[in-house]
């Protein structure tokens, strides 16, 4: 009687060795299983890029002013820009250029409508900006540049023709970053202002096409 108790007392531990053995092969083929989907990655070092957070723009524009009657001739001048947020900035700007003779001057040969010195305009005008197309513009395969188009318009005066004439301007542009403080703008405004050389006040359209560099601060 006691022998078989041995007897089975041996069998039962011989299960439970077996059993917890079996048990430790598990947990280690379940271990190799996780190591093998879990592979040991290489992590690389991502650099954040540097953006200033200053809000100024300023720059030099230079192009053609086309002054209604006189002619297309050189501007130039300079841009100081506030920006509000991502889409709104308010702008003021400074400009100057020569007109030329009006076709009655040049028909009637020796009359002048104006002296010389009168036929410099100096305009100023602020102007409040809103950015519509926002985006990027790549060049190349590695390289893309933060971009936008842009509607403006204000209000100002222009010194032309021995006067000071209240004027609009208003028109688009459009700015490429080349980085976080240089950019690229060309402007096409339209220079609105009474005028009345000959007696009569006519409301003129005067183009103006330019381009320049600002830098932000």
């Amino acid at each position: 009687m006691e022998g078989g108790l041995r007897i089975l007392f041996l069998k039962r531990l011989l299960c439970g060795a077996v059993m917890v053995s079996g048990l430790s092969g598990v947990v280690r083929a379940a271990d190799d299983a996780v190591a093998a989907l879990d592979p040991a990655v290489e992590r690389r070092e991502v650099q954040t890029p540097r953006i200033d957070s200053e809000n100024f723009e300023l720059g030099l524009y230079a192009g053609l002013l086309s002054v209604e009657d006189f002619g297309a001739h050189a501007v130039f001048g300079v841009r100081l820009a506030y920006h509000l947020s991502e889409d709104f900035f308010v702008e003021a700007a400074y400009g100057q250029s020569d007109a030329g003779l009006t076709s009655f001057e040049r028909l009637s040969g020796a009359a002048r409508l104006i002296e010389e010195e009168e036929r410099t305009m100096r305009f100023y005008n602020l102007s409040l900006g809103v950015n519509v197309l926002p985006g990027e513009a790549f060049l190349g395969a590695r390289r893309a540049y933060a971009n936008a188009l842009y509607l403006i318009g204000g209000a100002g005066s222009t010194d032309f023709a021995g006067d000071e004439r209240f004027t609009f301007n208003f028109g688009a542009g459009y700015r490429l970053l080349f980085n976080d403080w240089l950019a690229l703008r060309l402007d096409v405004r339209d220079h609105v202002f009474d005028m009345d050389l000959l007696g009569v006040d006519e409301t003129t359209h005067n183009l103006e096409v330019s381009g320049g560099v600002t830098v932000f601060f």
